[in-house]
């Protein structure tokens, strides 16, 4: 569970280190696939190890890595944060693929499946969004069908993980300088091994400078009797281990129900620090491989105009390519011809975790090997 924890305050890094902007009006049917190139030099959270270690067993402190630092800070005692993966890794490496499809547009919805075959993980769901302008902010919800990340463990029993999105707000509309705050709960459950974790971000107040904290629990719990919505709502006698700190920042947290601050700082473990970390650098298919319905060809007229600051220009062939869009969707309406997804076999799914079609599973098999072909397939 915390390792899944550590995933999730890394995954909105795009939003910590760079600025949210207005996403392009996706077309039914576009999709977009892509490679990583990751180190695999992620510490391992051995939590026995933790216990034995806090007890004063000195061999088994080395599953914590030390950073202590020449001014001896006491808040970076101890650290299992991932690392930042190197421009040209010279370690071992580990390939992730990722595919996603526009599989509905009213509403609008992308399924999505993430591939690490040599760790024995994929994550998967569909990603819609609820929007709604509050007046000096809007508000970004998850929609219906998006009812989380699925990440499965598959050589742990098909151990699964669904990790549920808080409510953002962006905000900074009306002085022209957009940013993403959250107030809200965020859960994790993990029917398998019994283990729930709720994490609450504490609304900013209007007054003063933007702390972003987020504090959590994780917990025992029934997954036939799923009611702990709160932390206060968490007996200590079902907690296992509890979280806090800043989600754009830094985030640590303890073993056992004993608060968090009741631990001095050198006890508290550094789940993440994101102020060394960037966002990953993706590898896309060469513009030969690519389908006009692939994301970078299909808007790439759109994006040239924009770099080269030719707005007017980039809003003709927006439109332009919207009506194309339209107009398909007319010529299945004349045929009463239903779309159907190419790659995922539902456009939607009341469970959330979207299935592959052969297609799908041939492009993600591909990607893996590093052939973007998509010859035979579409």
């Amino acid at each position: 569970m915390l390792e899944v924890l550590r995933f999730w305050f890394t995954k909105d890094l795009k939003y910590v280190k760079g600025k949210p902007c207005k996403p392009y009006n996706s077309c039914l049917g576009e999709f977009f696939r892509c490679n990583w190139e990751a180190e695999d030099n992620a510490p391992r959270i051995d939590t026995k190890s933790l216990v034995a270690a806090s007890s004063g067993n000195a061999s088994s402190a080395s599953s914590v890595k030390s950073a202590k630092n020449g001014g001896g800070d006491p808040r970076t005692a101890s650290s299992l944060s991932v690392v930042q993966s190197a421009t040209n890794p010279t370690g071992p490496t580990v390939r992730i693929s990722y595919l996603t499809e526009q599989t509905s547009h009213h509403p609008p919805v992308s399924a999505f499946y993430v591939s690490c075959p040599e760790k024995g993980l994929h994550a998967r769901g569909f990603d819609q969004i609820s929007a709604k302008f509050t007046g000096t902010a809007i508000k970004v919800s998850p929609g219906e069908h998006n009812l989380g990340i699925f990440i499965t463990l598959e050589r742990r029993n098909n151990e699964t993980y669904q990790l549920k999105h808080p409510a953002a707000h962006l905000g900074g509309i009306l002085r022209g300088s957009l940013s993403v705050s959250v107030g809200d709960f965020a859960y994790v459950t993990c029917p398998q091994t019994k283990l729930k974790a709720i994490l609450h971000y504490i609304e900013d107040g209007w007054l003063g400078r933007a702390q972003n904290k987020v504090e959590g629990v994780i917990f025992k719990y029934d997954p036939d009797k799923d009611d702990k919505t709160r932390i206060k709502d968490v007996p200590d006698s079902d907690v296992v281990a509890r979280l806090g700190g800043a989600w754009k920042d830094r985030v640590v947290f303890t073993l056992g129900p004993k608060p968090l601050d009741s631990h001095p700082p050198e006890k508290q473990i550094t789940i993440i620090d994101l102020n060394p970390l960037n966002v990953a650098p993706k590898t896309v298919p060469p513009k030969e491989k690519q389908a006009e319905n692939e994301s970078l060809t299909l808007w790439g007229g759109v994006t040239e105009a924009i770099l080269s600051k030719q707005f007017s220009k980039a809003t003709s062939v927006k439109v332009e390519l919207e009506e194309k869009q339209r107009e398909k969707a007319r010529e299945r309406e004349r045929k009463n011809e239903t779309w159907k997804p190419v790659f995922f076999d539902q456009a939607t799914d009341k469970r959330g975790t979207p299935d592959l079609t052969d297609k799908g599973r041939q492009v993600l098999e591909r990607a893996q090997k590093g052939d973007w072909s998509l010859e035979g397939i579409i």
